[in-house]
């Protein structure tokens, strides 16, 4: 019989798991995991490399082929072996054509699934009676984990703790409504969606924290049960691999057209069927791109593998795409743009300014009255411990090094506290918590009621000053609660103005004592105690970053929850605020209208004490002026925003989890120099896209035009379809995958961003012209130079053309590098993979002639210097193919 967790007490449940509030052993966990298995949903079935093999025979093209080769090989059981060469060519190049496809798809696939474990959720266990983070997976039934506000539930669980917590659960019972938690047991009927002392796999937690016990896990839980696939990552296909698609379809439909009217006029003539049509299908194989959306996805694979590297996990592969076009970036502040090392500065209580020394969380360090030593007051005491106790956060010693657990602000103020002495873990052991009101964007601030030990109730607040002093009535000074007025409120003031002017982060603190902590107006008629001042300073790469973002013509715009002249601060030092600059508050955007706001949205540079409800107005009204815009976010209520944007961001360290959800990219470092590096990624990325592009479209329609030119005026056609087939395969593959892995331009950060309206396309449109018409020239003019006035045999003049061919594309490839520059300003080998392909295709391709099998496989003869001569002569006119010349360019910023 199942049993009904939600019935039981919270000793039963770990009487029942064998466990205990202090959570499992190491050594138990993983005996648990052997015999529970790993907490996940059932994969979607993963494409299998046999099913990756047979794709790659689903081409129309490549069955037509096929088709070919049989009817080839049935002719040469009438004809002798020369049918009989055709069709094994034919189905060694399909061969060929189809390892190739597979390796490219099969590492595709590789890539993306190493990119969805970077994204493996986390949960906060408890382990050895120690707080760790650990993979969600590796939950089993009687761990204890620790939840928090936007926080994802890794599996079923029983609640042991709660303290105001609430929880989304309408993947699962579809109530949108949050549900408020307890930890009472409840009736053995009592519905899915009353059981208000579990929390389910894959709900949320919207506020609030709690600790519970796994109960379940994996496919036995509730979300198990009715969901036999979930996919945790969104792999959807890029929109630029839809348009070279539809692009690839559009010039199939024009191709298999002239290919039919080749295949008629040759079967007109008189032909033999199967050679026509044998024509018609090489014909259509190689003028068809029908490897760019293929190719595409490889780059943009190995491009987000690379950017992974570079601490950007891209869970989206379109945003890859959408990186390199982006316009404004809207940057988080707090650990963003700075370091996120939190260190208490200042203290400022009663009408004292105490100084504090000590840097970073080791909590060493002294308190400083006019530079003199200060021993710590009854005033000073409760100041610190009432930043220790309103917080979550943890410090802790591991192997000599101090570590923080939780967020950053709050860690400063619990090593402040233990510089004095005061250490949390003692105060919560004194005091103990019975009731927390979590902090939110949208409240600035966080109130906990303790227990005391004389059976009072002492709340302590935390949160902006100005939000902090409207809860107080009164005042503590020396030791003395006095009335609050409205000039002491002023001189608080002012005294946060001038902490904030000078780069400290500040916050206020509050208490008072009550008899019933449950009462609802237990924020108000606080005692004011002090203000805290921290710093937070610059991070150095961030400076250079954003000097990075003004040649980049991308304008970079910092949102903070701190005071303004803090923000205006932290601005001026990394090089953002310059005379002009405007910044403008929460309580500003709220008096403005999406109007107003749009007018003044692109020359803000500052955003301070603002909500994530702004956050959602600042993309709507940039998005509204044409940007292309990137938004941080690392808050449960930053997700509306993130996913608005066109490149959300979200933190991988500070981030919840249901922002990571939301996120195109999670920043593993929390940094905005990673920001600008995956723009740059981006923007490299969507140039190779671009260079393989104009080579293949560059490369891809001259034997078309050749074949139909030979076709019209009756004379022998200068290519063969082996010879077709085997340039399509070897010269047009190789060296395109080396073009998606070229390096970037030295002015990839110089130039301003791409329209998002330009095409893929966009400027190379008479690069295409100049290259396929100079090729088509050059094998037109080998074939008949050599076949009517050399007066060659048939095959000699085909083998000029074929390799003329297959040359001229290996030397304007050269060309596609770079838009702006020809082959003789880009370093050869600066590509590796492009210089060895290349010299690898030449040096097949001008030894094929000379293979004793080269005769019958294709028809190939052996050249005579004068036959060098004329096909490398016409070959290097892919040199005069110049991006100076025929490529439309970008203007620089």
């Amino acid at each position: 019989m199942e049993v009904q967790w939600h019935s039981l007490t919270v000793d039963e449940v770990c009487l029942k798991l064998g466990s205990s509030l202090r959570g499992l052993s190491s050594e138990e966990a993983s005996t648990r995991l052997n015999k529970y298995g790993f907490n996940e949903l059932r994969r979607v079935r993963q494409i299998s490399a046999l099913r990756i093999f047979s794709n790659q025979f689903k081409s129309i093209f490549i069955l037509m082929l096929i088709v070919a080769a049989l009817i080839s090989a049935a002719m040469s059981m009438q004809h002798g072996l020369e049918e009989l060469a055709d069709s094994v060519v034919i189905m060694a190049i399909v061969l060929i054509n189809a390892i190739i496809g597979f390796f490219q798809e099969y590492k595709s696939e590789k890539t993306l699934e190493a990119m969805q474990k970077l994204t493996t959720p986390k949960a906060r266990v408890l382990r050895d009676g120690e707080i760790k983070s650990i993979e969600a997976r590796l939950l089993v039934p009687g761990d204890i984990i620790i939840l928090e506000e936007g926080d994802r539930i890794p599996a079923d669980c029983r609640l042991v703790e709660a303290y105001e917590l609430k929880t989304n659960e309408a993947v699962l019972t579809g109530e949108s409504t949050p549900v408020e938690k307890t930890v009472e047991p409840l009736a053995q009927d009592a519905p899915i969606h009353e059981r208000r002392n579990m929390v389910f796999m894959a709900t949320h937690v919207v506020s609030g924290r709690g600790r519970a016990i796994v109960v379940t896990t994996g496919m036995r839980t509730e979300f198990g049960r009715i969901a036999e696939q979930v996919q945790t990552m969104e792999v959807e296909e890029p929109p630029l691999k839809v348009k070279l698609d539809r692009f690839a379809r559009r010039v199939a439909y024009l191709v298999v057209a002239l290919c039919i009217a080749i295949f008629g006029l040759e079967a007109f003539r008189g032909e033999p069927l199967i050679e026509s049509f044998m024509v018609a299908v090489a014909l259509a194989v190689s003028a068809v791109p029908e490897g760019l959306p293929a190719i595409t996805t490889v780059t943009l694979a190995l491009g987000a593998r690379n950017m992974a590297k570079q601490n950007a996990i891209v869970r989206r592969l379109a945003s890859v795409e959408t990186l390199g076009s982006a316009t404004f970036i809207c940057s988080d502040k707090t650990g963003t743009l700075t370091k996120g090392e939190m260190t208490v500065r200042r203290v400022y209580t009663g009408s004292k300014h105490i100084d504090v020394t000590g840097v970073g969380y080791e909590p060493k360090g002294s308190f400083l009255l006019n530079g003199a030593p200060y021993t710590v007051d009854e005033d000073l005491k409760l100041t610190l411990t009432a930043g220790a106790l309103c917080s979550n956060a943890e410090l802790k010693n591991v192997d000599g090094k101090w570590l923080i657990y939780g967020d950053p602000t709050e860690a400063a103020l619990i090593t402040v506290a233990a510089k004095a002495g005061l250490w949390k873990a003692d105060l919560e052991s004194k005091m103990p918590r019975v009731r927390e009101i979590p902090f939110s964007s949208e409240r600035k601030r966080m109130t906990t009621v303790h227990r005391s030990p004389d059976g009072r109730c002492i709340v302590f607040m935390k949160g902006a000053p100005e939000v902090v002093l409207q809860m107080c009535s009164q005042k503590l000074s020396d030791g003395l609660t006095l009335h609050l007025t409205y000039d002491d409120k002023l001189e608080i003031l002012k005294v946060n103005d001038e902490m904030a002017s000078s780069g400290l982060r500040v916050l206020a603190l509050a208490y008072k004592y009550v008899e019933d902590p449950y009462i609802q107006d237990v924020e108000y008629g606080m005692v004011f105690i002090g203000l805290v001042g921290m710093i937070d300073p610059p991070r150095d790469e961030a400076i250079e970053a954003y000097r990075v973002c003004e040649k980049a013509g991308i304008r970079v715009a910092m949102i903070t929850g701190d005071h303004k002249l803090t923000a205006i601060s932290v601005a001026r030092e990394i090089g953002m605020w310059k005379d002009g600059s405007v910044a403008l508050t929460g309580i500003d955007l709220d008096k403005m209208s999406d109007e107003e706001l749009e007018k003044v949205v692109e020359n803000v540079t500052v955003y301070a004490r603002v909500s994530p409800a702004h956050k959602y107005r600042i993309v709507k009204a940039l998005k509204r002026r044409g940007h292309v815009v990137a938004m941080t976010g690392d808050g449960v209520n930053d997700a509306p925003a993130l996913k608005l944007s066109d490149i959300g961001i979200a933190m991988g360290i500070t981030g919840t989890d249901v922002t990571k959800e939301a996120a195109d990219i999670v920043l593993a470092d929390d940094n905005f120099a990673t920001i600008v590096e995956a723009i740059r990624s981006g923007r490299v990325i969507y140039d190779n896209i671009r260079k393989f592009i104009r080579f293949l479209l560059a490369c891809n329609f001259d034997e078309l035009f050749v074949i139909t030119v030979a076709t019209l005026f009756n004379l022998p056609i200068p290519l063969t379809p082996i010879m077709l087939l085997w340039i399509n395969l070897l010269t047009d593959g190789p060296p395109a995958v080396a073009l998606g892995v070229d390096p970037p331009d030295e002015d990839v950060m110089e130039r301003k961003p791409r329209s998002p309206k330009e095409g893929i396309f966009h400027g190379m449109l008479l690069f295409v012209i100049a290259s396929f018409m100079l090729q088509a020239i050059g094998t037109l003019g080998s074939f008949l130079i050599s076949y009517i006035i050399w007066g060659d045999h048939l095959n000699e003049a085909r083998t000029l053309a074929f390799i003329q061919a297959t040359f001229f594309e290996l030397i304007v490839i050269w060309n596609c590098r770079s838009e702006r520059n020809c082959f003789l300003k880009v370093k050869p080998w600066s590509n590796k993979y492009l210089l060895i392909s290349v010299l690898a295709c030449m040096a097949v391709n001008a030894v094929l002639p000379y293979i004793g099998t080269a005769d019958i496989l294709f028809d190939l003869e052996p050249l005579t210097p004068q036959d060098w001569a004329l096909t490398l002569g016409f070959s290097s006119l892919g040199f005069l193919v110049l991006p100076e010349v025929f490529m439309k360019k970008n203007s620089k910023s």
